[in-house]
């Protein structure tokens, strides 16, 4: 035999990685150390198999032409070895040795090896709260959890849930939950909103609103301090404010490296505890690998060293170490955290940076937003989308992009084609001349990625004047004190006399777009004008109008009435 390749974790990285050198070195002897007797599964789709979308839990270990991943399949079909049911206990560099223990029988032994890779993932973070030991309680760790928490809910046993963190996995579970099985569930959230740190609070109240509007209960600024339990089972949930009845609890409150064995072999490991690689994905140990959940990549966007778990990036991160244990140079320069997720009859998208994270790294950061339609206005199948663009106003540099929207492909390749070009470094106006595929059933001629570049154009040369989502709505919430503010409604007047039979015509103005032009001078000019419309493109234009007669004070608001509404404001009427 040739080259002894062993590989610690057998999940994602360390198969694709196992997979690639043999494709490339047929006379390697490469072995996978798994601790686990399942392995070689798509963890990203457990949710789907709780749901049910995916009927057998068999079908996140196949292949595409239907094999399972097992040991005979690595074996047989890939020259693989798989060492299942055994655990990686301790690296010894010196000797280039693996000490091995079998979880059922305790038998330890050594594997040499001549380059060795690390692929052991992630751990689930348990709350340090009472009752996190109860029976019905899980994580979304392993695909046996996966199985028993299906099995329950299949026999009857499970009539509430509770969903501790309003992160993607913890709202794809509660998804799961009340979609097919229709339990009553309740995702317990401690920050203020969902989808921390990976959306904005806009986008993160459309998704709050679409999940409550599917009778899932969403509460947000509640932490979790203890779960119930009577007889060692689980009977609810406790926060500060309530008590949730539970039979199941799911602690999706995220994920860390899991890095022990690295750690203790004396490897560079980051403050965060993840494994420090190169591109190449080499560890301080120039024979040792690592890949997957367990390291950290380059943002490349900031330039910074951040965890980023998602089993695209590290299936792409094995194929990478895959190469160079083969003696193939090849690197991975790094990810801006692609996101998207499906919620009922919605998806919601992202990738770069947050309006949020780009403050927080310095950046002149501003946001543009629009929710215009996803394809020709005339097709039947029409809908509204929302989209979000973060850029540095100094350099004009797009740094994020978000989207909102019906379930489908739409908001799947505009996000795909933002990750992309912001990977590249474009600009808004790399953006606003992206070429898109165009038909009438697919999208608008002017390309949705196209408009909210747009938007940022005219933001970003000083052309229009927006006030955030945020501070409209402030003033919303005080609406009857005295104001500077006036909403200038121009849709049609079947569309905005509701508005103003509310507020009156004092604070709400309607004046249809086509009028605006012959009746200007109607308009108050000791008052600051909130120009509305359905995605803020018509109040755009009647700005500058404005600015033209010498209605300078005029602000509009992006993203308009379409994106307000499906944030679920108290006041909105429609």
């Amino acid at each position: 035999m040739g080259k002894k390749i062993v590989i610690i974790g057998g999940v994602a990285a360390g198969p694709k990685a196992a997979c690639r050198v043999k494709r490339l070195m047929q006379d390697a002897e490469v072995t996978i150390i798994e601790q686990d007797t399942l392995f070689s599964y798509g963890g990203c789709g457990i949710p789907y198999y709780v749901a049910g979308d995916v009927s057998d839990e068999a079908e996140l270990r196949s292949t595409s032409f239907h094999m399972v991943r097992n040991e005979d399949f690595f074996e047989n079909a890939k020259g693989v070895m798989i060492m299942s049911g055994t655990r990686a206990m301790a690296i010894d560099r010196k000797k280039k040795t693996v000490k091995v223990q079998n979880v059922a029988s305790g038998e330890e032994q050594e594997v040499p090896y001549d380059t060795l890779m690390i692929a052991t993932g992630s751990k689930p973070f348990i709350l340090p709260i009472p009752g996190v030991d109860l029976d019905g309680v899980f994580t979304i760790s392993d695909l046996h959890k996966a199985i028993e928490i299906k099995d329950r809910i299949a026999r009857g046993k499970v009539d509430n849930a509770v969903v501790v963190g309003g992160g993607a996995t913890g709202l794809e579970m509660a998804e799961a939950f009340k979609d097919l099985w229709g339990v009553k569930t309740t995702v317990v959230e401690f920050m203020p909103q969902i989808l921390p740190g990976i959306v904005d609070k806009p986008f993160a109240a459309m998704l709050t609103k679409h999940m409550r509007d599917n009778e899932v209960d969403v509460f947000l600024n509640e932490g979790a301090a203890e779960i119930v339990g009577e007889a060692g089972k689980v009977v609810g949930l406790r926060t500060a404010n309530r008590t949730i009845a539970a039979d199941i609890v799911i602690m999706a409150t995220g994920v860390r490296p899991r890095s022990e064995i690295a750690v203790d072999a004396g490897l560079q490991i980051s403050p965060m505890g993840a494994i420090v690689v190169n591109e190449r994905m080499q560890t301080s140990d120039p024979s040792i690998y690592a890949a997957g959940d367990c390291i950290e990549v380059m943002h490349l966007v900031t330039g910074k060293k951040f965890y980023a778990p998602l089993g695209s990036l590290a299936n792409k991160e094995g194929r990478v170490a895959g190469d160079n244990m083969a003696g193939i140079p090849s690197t991975f320069k790094g990810a801006i955290g692609s996101f998207i997720m499906k919620a009922f009859d919605v998806c919601i998208g992202a990738t770069g940076l947050s309006l949020d994270a780009a403050l927080a790294e310095g950046y002149d950061a501003d946001v543009a937003l629009t929710a215009p339609s996803d394809r020709a206005h005339f097709f039947p199948t029409e809908s509204i989308v929302c989209f979000q663009m973060v850029f540095d106003r100094r350099t004009r540099k797009v740094l994020g992009v978000q989207g909102f929207g019906p379930m489908g492909d739409g908001i799947s390749a505009r996000i795909d084609a933002a990750a992309a070009y912001i990977s590249m470094g474009a600009s808004i106006d790399d953006f606003g001349t992206l070429e898109m595929a165009y038909a009438p059933p697919f999208s608008a001629a002017i390309d949705t990625i196209n408009a909210i570049a747009y938007v940022a154009e005219n933001l970003c040369d000083g052309r229009l004047r927006k006030t955030s989502l945020e501070s409209f709505l402030a003033w919303m919430e005080d609406f009857e004190s005295e104001s500077e503010w006036v909403v200038l409604d121009i849709r049609h007047l079947i569309e905005a006399s509701p508005f103003v039979e509310k507020f009156g015509a004092e604070k709400w103005l309607a004046v249809p777009y086509s009028e605006i032009r012959a009746r200007y001078k109607e308009l108050p000019q000791d008052k600051i004008l909130i120009i509305m419309c359905g995605s803020g493109t018509r109040s755009f234009e009647i700005q500058s109008f404005l600015d033209s007669v010498d209605y300078p004070n005029t602000l509009v608001v992006s993203g308009g009435l379409n994106m307000l509404r499906r944030m679920g404001v108290d006041w909105y009427l429609g």
